[in-house]
């Protein structure tokens, strides 16, 4: 199948869930977009490329440094990166997605076009079905203050838990980290679709009912998130959860009613939630939390103590 607007392979239209190879096809994605944006990273550091934010690397234009080429290594291995780069994330105009332009339009995404249909939105993104497309979901990720985008936990030392953690602005690496775990956690199958030179991330999702707000969804959270037992950790944001991924550990929450839908399979799937790196560093001045995590890497039900209840926490 083509995307209906980048001309690209998609493994997604309407209500289609892809099958198990798609979803791992998707999730190889992720993992190399992310790997794509360290190298860049790197290589930008290498030729003394000072950026105050990730979000000018991830804008950068195919032919930046096409110039330099020649220069020295440092600077073909940085035209190298951002050309894979490009290639994992392309930019895009905000009038192909049907949206006017023009600098004198305050906000383009305010409204519905021709070729989309606004159905939501929230803090960090603006919502929009592609009937064209079966009624694919479209979601612009814009930037914030200080070109910040979406979300992701900063973490303190704690008084009544050992640690807090805080919900505030994100950067892109942890907006594409965000998406990689929705797709690990068996949530809505989702694609990077692009990103435009004003920075907006365009993802893509499959289309599912929303449930009504305010439901309880505390016994249906995804498999393979692990209960945080709350002397160890406090979150502002509504169910924190451990989650593995490979060796790597995170810390995954604000998973209420209205960031599930209920897909074409019946299935409740997460299409957005809030999560950082699990703070291994500060957790392990803790002999407590340094001893669950490493006995809950092995057995998810592991005891929080090494010997008690749990409840006694």
């Amino acid at each position: 199948m083509q995307d209906l607007f980048t001309g690209q392979t998609t493994r997604l239209r309407g209500r289609l869930l892809p099958g198990a190879e798609d979803r791992r096809a998707l999730q190889d994605d992720h993992e190399r977009r992310l790997a794509a944006l360290a190298r860049l990273g790197a290589a930008a550091a290498q030729c003394g490329v000072g950026e105050d934010s990730d979000r000018d690397l991830v804008t950068l234009g195919e032919d930046e440094v096409a110039l330099l080429v020649g220069a020295g290594r440092e600077w073909d291995e940085f035209d190298a990166a951002i050309r894979a780069w490009r290639a994992l994330l392309p930019l895009m105009r905000l009038d192909e997605f049907g949206f006017p332009a023009g600098h004198e339009i305050e906000n383009p995404l305010e409204e519905s076009n021709e070729k989309l249909r606004r159905i939501g939105g929230g803090v960090e993104a603006w919502c929009f079905a592609a009937p064209a497309d079966g009624g694919s979901v479209y979601k612009f990720y814009l930037p914030r203050e200080e070109k910040r985008i979406g979300s992701q936990f900063g973490f303190r030392r704690g008084d009544e838990a050992a640690l807090h953690a805080e919900a505030g602005l994100g950067d892109y690496r942890a907006l594409l980290e965000k998406l990689l775990l929705i797709h690990a956690l068996g949530g809505m199958a989702t694609e990077v679709v692009a990103v435009t030179p004003e920075g907006i991330v365009v993802a893509k999702q499959a289309l599912g009912e929303p449930l009504p707000q305010g439901d309880d969804v505390s016994g249906v959270l995804p498999t393979g998130l692990i209960e945080i037992p709350s002397r160890f950790l406090r979150a502002n944001r509504d169910h924190p959860r451990l989650f593995f991924l490979g060796a790597d550990a995170w810390l995954v929450a604000d998973l209420h009613a209205r960031n599930f839908v209920r897909g074409a399979d019946g299935a409740l799937r997460v299409i957005d939630l809030v999560a950082a790196p699990w703070p291994e560093r500060e957790a392990a001045r803790d002999a407590l939390i340094a001893g669950w995590l490493g006995r809950v890497r092995e057995n998810p039900a592991a005891s929080a103590l090494t010997a008690g209840p749990d409840d006694e926490l």
